[in-house]
Order: C-alpha cells, then sequence, then structure tokens
C-alpha cells in the first residue's frame, strides 16, 4: 500500500490500529471507535513516513518558519513516539539539532516538564500529538511551554478526531487526516445503555 496523506485511515486500519467496542477517552467522554496509535507507530518504518507526512504539512506552509523550530513537545504517552521522529525529520531537513521532550503529568495530575527537562526564552517549539480529540491535553502542553517563556509555533497531530476547528489554539494546527468519530457523555452514551462493557485502551488515569 502507498503511504500518502490520503490512504493513511487505510493504512490504520490494515494494522489494526482502529478499534471498534466501548472505548473511556481521556477526554471522559465514551466512544465507539478508538485509533490506538502505537500498533502503528511500532514499526519504525511507518513511524518515519507519518513524520515525513507532518513536516510536509508544516512545510508547505509559507508563513510559518518551521525552520526555528528548535524543540519538540509532546505528551506522555502517546506522542512520545511521534514527537521523537518528527523531531528527527526537522533536525535533517533544517540541519540544526532539534530536541524531542515530553510533559507528564504529577501526582496531582497537572502536565508538567520532568526528568530534568528545560525550556527557555530562546526556545521554540512545535507540539506535537498523536491524537487530538477535545484539545484539552494539547492546551496543557501549551501552558506548560509558556511558562517558561517560550515561544509555540504550531501544533501538530497524527489524527483530528473532529471535534475541534483549525483555529482552536490561536495558533497554525496541522493534521494529517481528519476521521470524525461518535463520541458521547456518560449520561448520554448510548453503548452505556447496551450494558456493553467500557474498555479504558489509554495510558492516562481517568478519576
Amino acid at each position: 500500500m502507498e503511504f500518502r496523506k490520503d490512504s493513511i485511515i487505510e493504512v490504520f486500519k490494515k494494522y489494526e490500529a482502529i478499534l471498534e467496542g466501548h472505548f473511556l477517552l481521556s477526554s471522559g467522554l465514551h466512544s465507539d471507535k478508538y485509533i490506538q496509535c502505537a500498533l502503528v507507530l511500532q514499526y519504525p518504518q511507518l513511524a518515519e513516513k507519518i513524520a515525513m507526512l507532518i513536516y510536509e504539512e508544516l512545510r508547505n506552509n509559507p508563513s510559518l518558519l518551521w525552520q526555528e523550530i528548535n524543540v519538540v513537545v509532546s505528551p506522555a504517552l502517546g506522542g512520545v513516539v511521534i514527537g521523537q521522529e518528527v523531531a528527527r525529520v526537522i533536525s535533517t531537513f533544517s540541519k540544526k539539532q532539534v530536541r524531542a521532550i515530553f510533559t507528564e503529568r504529577d501526582d496531582e495530575g497537572k502536565m508538567v516538564l520532568r526528568r530534568g527537562f528545560q525550556l527557555s526564552q530562546q526556545d521554540k517549539c512545535l507540539v506535537v500529538e498523536d491524537v487530538v480529540t477535545t484539545g484539552k491535553s494539547t492546551k496543557e502542553v501549551i501552558d506548560v511551554i509558556k511558562s517558561y517563556n517560550s515561544e509555540v509555533v504550531a501544533v501538530s497531530s497524527i489524527f483530528n478526531r473532529g471535534m475541534i476547528e483549525d483555529n482552536y489554539f490561536a495558533i497554525p494546527y496541522f493534521y494529517v487526516s481528519k476521521l470524525v468519530i461518535n463520541t458521547y457523555s456518560k449520561e448520554e452514551c448510548p453503548l452505556c445503555k447496551q450494558n456493553i462493557p467500557l474498555v479504558k485502551p489509554g495510558s492516562r488515569k481517568i478519576k
């Protein structure tokens, strides 16, 4: 299968990475489908190709000085692999060192930088996610970056689940594909009413 922007959904289906069932998302919403990017990103050659697609989205915006990006910041855990790959691609084409770091949640659930990661006023950052649903965690990453007086140049992701507009973050937002998937509140979820078992597939704890 040829790897292009318009074929990425078929690639994910081929690797059975678009799951069907009753899922609890990190946003707290319920859904009848879940995108398990790790099933595709476990293959380095595929992760590299996806990173190239994200890079092409950045490069195709003439108003975005992507060459200035020197740090890629992703939320753990889902964004870590693709963030590393995007940083490597940008490093190659900008011919400079681009770091890949990630945020985590502390014991109180607040998004923070740990493991000695630091940002400075001179850093120009690209936020890289695997899937953006409501944009809540992405905004938390942006806030962490801004708390270090660093600049957020743009946001990018593999998938936009279709719940937010392109101008939602008030900075450029690029994604490889939009995949609109039904989501429901706990109170209105038809899957709950059918007593279909609820599965939490991600790594983030939900209170």
